[in-house]
């Protein structure tokens, strides 16, 4: 029988199975049993404790028996064919899940999902990351989905920069095309597809202007990668050029031309839904999305593909329209039509060039049959997989050696290679599931109670780890050797006698067994932080990333600095295993998780708030707070001090900290009195001095239970914008969080006292000792209460408040709310250049005048975009102040409302404000500061009497 703990470590789809101490649960039992009046002796009670135990322990030994046995049957369906598909789009969540889980896991097919950008300018509707921040999570949550749907994952250097309309603006922000085409033709000549697929057509269907790009791009990267001319430095750097035989387009729905319909909610016994409803699974980690929300219509579902581009001999698509409507000129099964995706068709692509590799069709045939025996074995119940699948293994790797050295054409070899490179690691993790073995490397560390306090290894320190190999199966492997895959510069040392375990002597793994080797690992001080690999200089321009790593590119994260292998033999053939090194921590809910080992310097420092806006008027200074974070474990004293602009100064001067070896965390802050102000920009930087070196650098860590966990980092900087603003005296904001923005925090940058109003206040507070209530962005779509209490804020408003309404995108909902005052219907409305001219209708309204003069300049430097749900009808009761659009289209008007109801005044804005006041838009700040300061007659009228 498995042992507690090796059933504990049996994985599924990157789900780990959790203990339950049974220390913990027996101590339960001890202390609450009640007094033995009944007789019953200690033994009997133990002995059913321990029956109890036993059988969950059984139970849970048969759950992972089944879902292994599930996992190899997705990896047998795999190894029979050679099909390769690619998908491309341009957002997290554009995929067509259903499509690519029906293809990888229904089909076997070795897919891969190429997206341009990670969705970086997206709205947030889970929190307050946003920009390259949310660009992380936001890869995070896609590589979540991706394990739903079965594939692999790749990116472009294009950044998300919002919402565009057509792709020719889109090229535009991309500074053309080239760049995003040169790395679409890398992953297509690395990746070497049968079949590229589409996600949108590259039309004005698609609905997005990047949607549309991404739809051209991909028609010219599927000829551009087989062209030699295209990107030659790929070629010298050792990729091949590929033409793929077959291009599709989605984004089609009868009666148009499609070529393909593909059942998606088909069911599937392995998976025990259907390919969609599996896929919908995943999808719904893309919680940033609003995905969480998001419902599957009762309806059949359908996938429709229309084929544009062949290189098959009589599958040449027509660009006209079918003669009967609906009826495509051709009709496919699959999209692998046409192709031989079997083991022995590598052998007959190759043409007249097979003679140069006799040996390769008697090899592949060979492994068929390998992969057969796995296969009947499996059907049969039989435990002997395992050897047909390191049969298969040893075949491959010979084979593979074989063609490196072979006079076949560089294309033919790459191709070969690819293909069989693929096969070698599906063999190898199939036969590790047949014989139930398992790998885990944990670093030897106190679980941290949250993702931000987990281990760290540091530059010029040594950390402990254990690896542990367990054979849950009912072979007897002999002889597993484990070792470490480390960085150049690494040291490794195994600890003396540190192999420990069930399995008998150190170096063996009887079935149903597990040994553990621990191993003392030497950080070297030049070692790589992890970061993500690529940056911008500035999130709010820049619109494609800088590779700081070129050697990981296309990739969604760098890999991890430390891996783990065990090498093991069955009946004298070879296996492999393989694991990261990870760390231990606790969520919330005190549960376990883990997450890969990351590098971190000694000391990182933050500044907060990213963004410091100060008055022109300020006279005092401000403070600018510093979190320093140590990851040593050791006591250390460091330095903390400011770079400042010229003219301006610090208290204190220089921090001196005292951290004990215990300690993980000090905030300082710092009363910056600045020089002579003059409106524009200016920088802070923090800086930690220790041991003769300078830390200037700071990491958040991206988490979430469901997703694990990345590193972003920034600089240790201050963004400070000196701001010619006026704020009257004694203005009182009361704050609606939405889904949440940094307005609040920047709004009492200016000097106004601003509270957050609870979810209680909002039911029976006293609402009337604010000026003005603002509600946040998104507030309506993601706050129950804030729907339920609307007529509160309503009362609040006709007894003489302002309200201040931002953008909501459920515009179903909202408009069933009726939650205006008056009739008015939110649209999709939205003005996405930034730099579109904005026409203030009616420069005489107090608005406009009071406490800042708003002209046409105040509109000048905004980010990302304009605004976005306006509204698109309204009550007479309503007025328009600004009118705005994007080149070629009419004014819109519905993106600044204001009316009087009852005493007070509301206001409902779909500029995007949340956006422009954290990146410190002089012009922003100074009108939002106006729409705040409406709240009373006293000054509605002092602001209208003085113009």
């Amino acid at each position: 029988m498995l042992s507690y703990w090796v059933i504990l470590r049996m994985t599924r789809t990157g789900f780990r199975l959790r203990p339950s101490p049974l220390k913990n649960r027996q101590e339960e039992t001890s202390c609450k049993r009640p007094a033995n009046r009944r007789g019953k002796s200690a033994a009997v009670r133990w002995l059913l404790v321990a029956c109890s135990l036993l059988l969950s322990v059984c139970s849970q030994a048969r759950d992972v028996a089944a879902s292994r046995q599930t996992d190899l049957r997705e990896l047998l369906r795999k190894l029979h064919t050679t099909a390769r598909l690619l998908q491309t789009t341009a957002h997290p969540d554009d995929e067509d899940g259903g499509m690519l889980t029906l293809e990888s896991r229904g089909k076997g097919a070795s897919v891969m999902l190429l997206t341009l950008t990670r969705g970086e300018g997206g709205q947030n509707r889970m929190g307050s990351n946003l920009l390259d921040e949310l660009g992380v999570l936001r890869t995070l949550e896609l590589l979540a989905a991706d394990r739903y749907y079965g594939v692999e994952q790749r990116f472009t250097r294009m950044a998300d920069f919002g919402f565009s309309k057509n792709p020719e603006e889109a090229f535009q922000k991309w500074h053309g095309r080239e760049a995003a085409l040169e790395d679409m033709v890398r992953v297509i000549r690395t990746f070497r597809p049968d079949v590229v697929a589409s996600r949108y057509q590259g039309t004005a269907q698609d609905g997005h202007g990047q949607h549309s790009a991404a739809g051209i791009l991909t028609r010219e990267a599927f000829h551009a990668a087989a062209d030699p001319q295209r990107f030659p430095e790929q070629i010298k750097a050792g990729l091949q050029p590929w033409q793929a035989r077959k291009l599709y387009i989605g984004n089609v729905h009868p009666p148009g031309n499609f070529t393909l319909v593909l059942d998606t909610a088909a069911a599937d016994p392995l998976l025990g839904t259907s390919y969609l409803q599996y896929a919908w699974q995943g999808l719904r980690h893309q919680l940033s999305q609003g995905a969480g929300a998001w419902q599957i219509s009762p309806e059949r579902h359908l996938s429709y593909y229309q084929l544009v581009e062949s290189e098959l001999p009589g599958r040449t698509p027509t660009t006209e329209t079918p003669r009967h409507r609906g009826q495509p000129e051709i009709s496919e099964q699959d999209l692998f039509d046409g192709i031989d995706t079997s083991l022995p068709g590598l052998a007959a692509r190759l043409g007249k060039q097979e003679v140069a590799v006799p040996f390769l069709r008697p090899a592949l045939l060979k492994l068929q049959s390998a992969i057969q025996q796995a296969t009947d074995a499996v059907e049969t119940g039989s435990d002997e997989a395992g050897i047909p699948l390191l049969a298969g293994l040893k075949i491959t790797g010979d084979l593979i050696g074989k063609i490196e050295h072979s006079r076949l054409s560089p294309e033919s070899k790459a191709d070969l290679l690819v293909n069989l490179r693929t096969k070698q690691d599906q063999l190898q993790q199939a036969a590790n599931l047949a014989l139930g073995v398992v790998l885990q490397a944990t670093v030897e560390a106190e679980p941290a109670a949250s993702p931000e306090r987990a281990f760290v290894a540091v530059p010029g320190e040594s950390f402990t780890l254990l690896a542990t190999f367990s054979n849950g199966g009912r072979q007897a492997i002999a002889s597993p050797h484990i070792g470490l895959d480390l960085p150049p510069g690494w040291r490794a040392q195994r600890m003396p006698e540190s192999s420990t375990g069930s399995a008998g002597a150190p170096g063996t793994a009887r079935a149903s067994g597990e040994i553990g080797v621990k191993f003392r690992v030497q950080v070297p001080a030049n070692a790589e932080i992890t970061r993500p690999y690529w940056h911008r200089a500035n999130p709010e321009s820049d619109t494609i990333y800088t590779l700081d790593q070129p050697q990981f590119a296309t990739l969604p994260f760098p890999p991890p600095a430390v891996r783990v292998h065990a090498e093991y033999k069955l009946n004298g053939k070879p296996g492999r295993v393989t694991a990261n090194a990870e760390v231990a921590y606790r969520d919330t809910d005190s549960q376990l998780h883990e997450m890969p080992l990351a590098v971190e310097p000694a000391f990182s420092v933050e500044l907060h708030p990213a963004t410091q806006i100060v008055p022109l008027s300020a006279k005092d200074g401000f403070v600018v707070h510093t979190t320093i974070r140590k990851n040593l474990s050791r006591a250390a004293n460091p330095e903390v001090r400011l770079e400042l602009p010229a003219g301006w100064r610090a208290e204190p001067g220089i921090a001196r900290l005292r951290m004990t070896a215990e300690s993980r965390q000090a905030t300082v802050d710092f009363h910056v009195v600045p020089g002579a102000l003059r409106p524009g920009p200016a920088q802070i930087n923090a800086i930690v001095d220790y041991g003769g070196s300078g830390y200037n650098t700071g990491y958040t860590v991206v988490s979430r239970p469901d997703l694990g966990a990345f590193f972003y980092a920034q600089p240790a900087s201050q963004r400070v914008s000196v701001v010619d603003v006026a704020v009257p005296s004694g203005l009182k904001v009361g704050y609606v969080a939405g889904a949440g923005d940094e307005i609040p925090t920047v709004l009492r940058q200016t000097g106004i006292d601003v509270a957050t109003i609870s979810p209680q206040e909002l039911a029976t507070g006293d609402l009337q000792r604010f000026n003005t209530i603002v509600v946040g962005i998104r507030a309506y779509d993601t706050r129950q209460e804030v729907r339920q209490y609307n007529s509160r804020l309503l009362d609040y408003l006709a007894a003489g408040g302002t309200l201040l309404v931002q953008y909501n995108s459920g515009m179903e909902a909202f408009n069933a709310g009726n939650f205006t005052p008056y009739p008015a219907k939110l649209g999709r409305g939205r003005v996405s250049l930034e730099q579109a001219p904005v026409e203030i209708l009616n420069p005489q309204q107090p608005i406009f005048q009071f406490p800042n003069r708003i002209t046409s300049a105040d509109f000048a430097g905004w980010v990302q975009e304009r605004g976005l749900y306006f509204m698109s009808e309204w009550d007479p009761h309503f007025e328009p102040l600004l009118a705005a659009h994007d080149p070629g289209e009419p004014p819109l008007k519905g993106g600044l409302l204001y009316a009087r109801y009852g005493k007070g005044v509301y206001v409902y804005t779909g500029y995007s404000f949340f956006r422009q006041l954290p990146a410190g838009v002089p012009g922003a700040l100074r009108l939002f500061v106006n729409l705040v300061a409406l709240r009373s007659e006293n000054l509605y009228h002092q602001g209208h009497e003085g113009h």
